[in-house]
Formats: C-alpha cells, structure tokens, sequence
C-alpha cells in the first residue's frame, strides 16, 4: 500500500498510526510531525522591487524517544514509504531499551489566531503597490532621507501531530511581518532607523495607512535621533531600560537559563535553585503562549501539549522552567507547552513563546527622574549570551545619556554588558508600563530559529557595565 501521508484520509491514518506505533514500541514516547508551509517575502529598495521569493515546503519528522536519546529522521515526501524508512531508522534509538509509552496531550480548543493565508492576500500586483506608496511615503516625510528600505513577509505552517494512539493535533499558524528602514544624511554624516511591525493574523491589520505611516515615522524619528547622537560613555554606572523591545534582554541574558534541558543538564546558571530568591522583590517572570494573535503564540507546541501560562519567577523566587515532553518526562514534572521545532527537519526543544516581566507599581516619568547619572537604553540591536554563566552583551540602538534625571543627548554605540543571574538582583525599580514588543522577534537556539514574542516595564538596574567610546 502506497498511500500519500494524508491525515483527513481515514485509510492513511489508520496505516501512518500502525507504523508509529510498531516504531515507538518499547520506547518512552514518539510522534509523526507534518508541516505544510507556504512563505513568500518582498524587499523594496533604492525605489525598486530588488526580490521577491515565494516557497511552497512540505515534508515529516518521525521521532522515537528512549530515556535521554532520541531517534530521528525525516523527508520532504510525503507518502507511506518514506514514512516506513523513517520508522525503521528512527526506531534504533530504543535498541536494548524497555520503556512505559507516555500518554498523549491534553486536547485543547483554544484557537488563538485565524485559519487563514497571508500569501494569498493582497495579491501581488497589490503588494508591489503598497511597497512603492509606502516608500514614496518615507521619501516624502523629510529631505534628509536618501534612502529607504521596505519588507513584507508572510507565511501560512499548517502543522498536523499524529501520536502512536491515534490521537492527532492539527494547527494552521499565519504569521506575517512588515519592515521599514529610513537613512537620512546631515553634513555628510549618515544614519539609519528602523520599525517593524507584525504577528499571526493577515497582512490587514499592518498594511492599513494608519499602520504603516507610523512604522515609516518611528524609522524616521530613530534615524534622525542617530544623526544628532554622541560617542556613548563608558564604564560602571545606572541603567535605566525601556519598556517594549528591550525586553529582549531578558529574554536573552534570562529566558534561555530557564529552559528545561539547559537545567535538567546542569549547565544552566539558575539549575538547582527552584525556590530560591534569584531576583530582587517585585521582579515577576513570565511565559505565556497564549496570547491571540502574537508572534510567539502557539494553539498548542510542535509536539501537541496546550500552551499555557509559565510562571518562571515570581516576587524574585525562581518557581520552574520551560519544558518540552523529554525534558519534562526525565524531570519528573509536567510539560508546559513549550516543545518547539523549526520545522519538520528538526527534533522538539524547549524554547520561549512570549517572555516579560510583569508591570510594577513605579511611575516610569519618575524612575527616570530617579536616574543620577546614567544611561537611559530605549532600544536594542543584536547581542551574545553565554547560557552557562549567563554573561550578555548587548548593543543599543537607540539610548540616551541622563544627568540629574533630565535626558541630556542621544549617544551611540553603546553596550550593556552583565550577566543575567546579576542583572537580576539589581533591579532596583519597575514601572507600571509593562509593554509587549511589535511583533519582530526571532529567536536562535541549537541551530534552529523560531518566532518569538518579548516584553516588559521600565526597568532601573545598579551598577551594569556600559561599554563605548568615552570615559
């Protein structure tokens, strides 16, 4: 029998669940994982459409798990004889071993985004239309911009979970973004600013006038902030951080030591220490897959668990991680719905949805009233964590120089530079302006990239490190 890997055929789920089941027999738990993608991206630049790409993927991952070790293999076709080569490979993982079968996930009925395809609206011709307004828009917003940068992307992963039980999970994921890039130039010296917006839901919601005119003046305003910014200090002083994007700090220097196989591994900075004060009081950590229609928002993770609420650090006692299925099984606690893939090319791990800090009682005016002398960092570029000991850097892309409470200059290239255990217990004050961020995060781990959400209050830190040219 030859039949193509079509869950709604009831013929080929009872034959795909026969041969999982054979595979996993023995092992402690396993899945089929299908994934349906259709993605497609533009880039306008210097006044013209410089790409546009469009990509149709479809393709399975068949695991068999054995303890710690994992069998894996995958394929781009989609029929019964490649599903049975799989298994057969995928099965080795369990030679010699005799497991208990994990029982399947909850089921769930939350629906957090639409089942809809961004790739099939606007059309085209549409699409090529509203890049050339919006970058005539930008254009046209100051003399000073001689160069402007627009993006779209947009994707439709349809994602089905077949268990050794016959239990199957099915997600249709829309996500979408929209990018707008401005350079300006003043006396020969140029800079750039940028603002993106996007999440799962149609391009509607960003490629509405309103939308996107305030994404191409928030890439004009940090452009022109740029312009007029000085060489950053240098050395040990306050911080205080904005709400939003820089969450993106924590997610980093913070979230990733939280995740289960970093702790289960003892590799982890926070590993061991559940029930411990790890941050100072008021500090309250969160992860939350299920919030509608953001970028890290999952119906249920890559492996079928809901996702659900984490409550990773509250009034700076650490309380858990994130798990996946493996992770949670070794551990003995519950998965949290945080089992996340690439794609069907890649095994589940642990990973972070939508990470923040919840909101305090401070009024953000008067934490930066509160700021001696010190930097003010409104927003980030990319940085580096060392998971192990949690030591970040971290380069600003938008950041003030503050004395006696008032915002002197802008200043540029500045670094924070810390670790994420410390940084912690240093927080010495939390605003009531608890902010997600626009919908543009990505998040690198083993590999393999997913999309995130990030966010947080106003922040005041002691004593971090800021690394630029003055001193």
């Amino acid at each position: 029998m030859n039949l193509d890997l079509d869950l709604a055929s009831a013929a080929s789920r009872e034959a795909a669940t026969e041969i999982l089941a054979d595979a996993v027999m023995g092992g402690d738990d396993g899945e089929i994982f299908i994934e349906r993608t259709r993605s497609e991206s533009f880039l306008f630049d210097d006044s013209r459409l410089k790409s546009a790409s469009y990509d149709s993927r479809q393709g399975f991952g068949l695991r068999v798990a054995a303890g710690e070790a994992s069998g894996y293999s995958y394929a781009s076709t989609l029929d019964m004889a490649a599903l049975r080569r799989a298994a057969g490979a995928a099965s080795a993982a369990k030679s010699g071993y005799s497991g208990v079968m994990a029982q399947s996930p909850m089921r769930t009925n939350q629906t957090l985004y639409p089942d809809l395809d961004p790739v099939l609206a606007p059309e085209f011709p549409e699409k090529i239309g509203l890049l050339q307004t919006i970058d005539a828009f930008a254009r046209a917003l100051d003399p000073r911009v001689v160069q402007v940068s627009v993006s779209f992307a947009g994707n439709r992963r349809e994602v089905e979970i077949l268990r050794p039980d016959g239990a199957i999970y099915r997600d249709p994921r829309p996500l979408v973004r929209v990018n707008v890039a401005v350079t300006v130039e003043q006396n020969g010296r140029r800079e750039q600013g940028s603002a993106g917006a996007g999440g799962r839901d149609a391009y509607a919601k960003w490629l509405a006038p309103a939308a996107w005119e305030a994404l191409s003046r928030e890439a004009l305003r940090i452009a022109l902030v740029n312009l007029e910014a000085r060489p950053a200090p240098a050395g040990e002083m306050d911080v205080v951080l904005g709400p939003g994007w820089p969450g993106v700090l924590l997610h980093e220097a913070v979230g990733h030591g939280l995740e289960g196989d970093f702790n289960r591994k003892g590799i982890s900075a926070f590993a061991g220490k559940v029930g411990e004060r790890i941050a100072a009081p008021g500090v309250t950590v969160v992860d939350d897959g299920t919030l509608p229609g953001r970028r890290g928002s999952l119906s249920h993770d890559d492996e079928g668990t809901p996702t659900g609420r984490t409550v990773l650090i509250e009034d700076g006692i650490l309380k858990g991680f994130l798990q996946d299925r493996m992770n949670a099984r070794l551990t003995n606690v519950a998965p949290t719905g945080n089992g996340r893939r690439e794609s069907y090319a890649h095994l589940p791990m642990p990973r972070m949805t939508n990470t923040f800090m919840l909101a305090g009682e401070r009024d953000p005016a008067e934490i930066l009233e509160s700021l001696d002398r010190g930097l003010y960092a409104v927003n980030f570029g990319g940085g580096q964590v060392d998971i192990t000991s949690g030591k970040f850097v971290f380069q600003c892309t938008e950041a003030y120089w503050v004395e006696g409470g008032k915002i002197q200059y802008p200043v540029k290239n500045a670094t924070l530079i810390g670790d994420g255990p410390t940084a912690l217990t240093r927080i010495s004050a939390i605003g009531n302006d608890l902010r997600l961020d626009d919908g543009v995060g990505t998040c690198g781990k083993g590999g393999q990239s997913v999309p995130v959400g990030v966010g947080q209050p106003t922040l005041k830190l002691a004593g971090l490190t800021v690394g630029g040219a003055a001193i």
